[in-house]
């Protein structure tokens, strides 16, 4: 048997949903977890708990695998270019990897390729971001370059006078400020690429964010202009050659109609990402096992939505403690929803799980996200918001 070995670094929900994929085309998951109990331990067939900081840890781990890929960016660049360098057959590249570590990396690489960026400056004192400010206008997005998501490491200043509040950021380290861009929406895209090059895309989708974290995602983005899209998709495409990204890269745009080109580039990120979550029901080939595919450098799966419309909805944890209880009001609700839970503990805020809703023939967007919201809704808070329309 010749059936490969993938190790990722990292054991929450995106490890997690690689499992079934992986067993379904008969590789071997292996997860360096952070501990014994996390999202992808309980479902991964071969786990082992360290510090992906460890590098004598992350050594022991990669012996025994046959590609070693990743559930976050988290892992020092250093590390990851020190096992590279002895033979580790790491996907995506270290060196296309930071594009994802780094933000003011990423802006760099963004406006080298002559795509759109937001206007942004690297900044070290609260001087340089009043400068900014100054010249390019109030708001500024102060962001840190490392480690943000979901909102953290971003603050937006609506003035100089704001700047005193900030003075904690600045402790001699660069950061990013960014222009406060009027988009329309949010939209993202999702590509894959194998090492040898071979590249497969997904539609553009809208993402609708509430408090800095993902809510919802429509696919494909509904009224959106032809030549965007396609230019939106050319541009992802771009960025996944010349930086020599390797499995799924998700791409998240502002649409900006006034802009020149209908758009601008917000972030990266170098492995399955929320705004793909709809394609593991809504999709020929699912964000997982597409990335599995890539890192492995096996031909990649067709793209093609299954049906005209598909939503995603989150659901953070919230009244309900007890997700299980919910169950049979929640799939009573609708038999067609589709619903994935992270085993996490439940904590306001956090993602628990997620729903995917496919439209079915004749149905209005609206009906679709309706019924996305309601099931969500239920597992959230173990109660039907629709119960007094009935």
């Amino acid at each position: 048997m010749t059936f490969p070995v993938i190790g990722v670094v990292g054991g929450g929900q995106l490890a997690r949903m690689m499992a079934a994929p992986a067993a379904q085309l008969g590789f071997t998951l292996h997860v360096f977890a952070e501990g014994p109990s996390v999202s992808a331990a309980q479902v991964a067939a071969h786990v082992t708990v360290g510090d992906y900081r460890d590098a004598d840890a992350m050594r022991a781990f990669a012996r025994g695998v046959d590609v070693l890929t990743f559930d976050h960016e988290h892992v020092p660049g250093s590390l990851l270019q020190e096992l590279a360098a002895e033979g580790v057959n790491v996907q995506p590249p270290p060196a296309a990897l930071a594009h994802a570590q780094d933000k003011l990396l990423m802006r760099q690489a963004v406006e080298r390729l002559g795509l759109p960026n937001p206007r942004w400056a690297r900044v070290s004192t609260p001087g340089d971001l009043e400068a900014f400010g100054n010249a390019n206008g109030w708001p500024v997005v102060l962001k840190t370059p490392r480690g943000g998501y979901d909102g953290k490491g971003v603050r937006v200043l609506r003035s100089a006078a704001e700047l005193p509040g900030a003075k904690d950021w600045f402790t001699g380290a660069d950061l990013l400020a960014e222009e406060h861009v009027p988009f329309t929406r949010e939209l993202a895209v999702l590509v894959a690429r194998t090492p040898s090059g071979r590249t497969a895309a997904w539609p553009v989708m809208e993402s609708v964010q509430v408090d800095s974290v993902c809510d919802e995602v429509i696919a494909p983005a509904p009224d959106l202009a032809e030549p965007v899209a396609r230019a939106v998709t050319e541009a992802a495409l771009k960025i996944a050659d010349a930086l020599d990204v390797t499995g799924v890269l998700a791409v998240e745009l502002f649409e900006t109609p006034s802009s020149a080109r209908g758009f601008l580039i917000n972030e990266l990120a170098m492995r399955p990402h929320n705004s793909g979550h709809w394609t593991m029901d809504g999709s020929v080939t699912g964000q997982f096992e597409q990335h599995l595919r890539a890192v492995l450098d096996l031909p990649l799966g067709a793209t093609g939505a299954t049906t005209e419309v598909a939503v995603m909805r989150n659901y953070l944890g919230g009244a309900n403690t007890d997700t299980y209880a919910a169950y049979h009001l929640a799939l009573s609700s609708d038999p067609s929803a589709k619903v994935h839970f992270y085993g996490k503990d439940i904590r306001p805020g956090r993602k628990i799980g997620h729903v995917n809703v496919l439209g079915a023939a004749g149905e209005s967007l609206r009906e679709v996200r309706a019924r996305a919201g309601r099931t969500a809704a239920i597992l959230r808070d173990g109660i039907d918001p629709w119960r007094d329309f009935q």
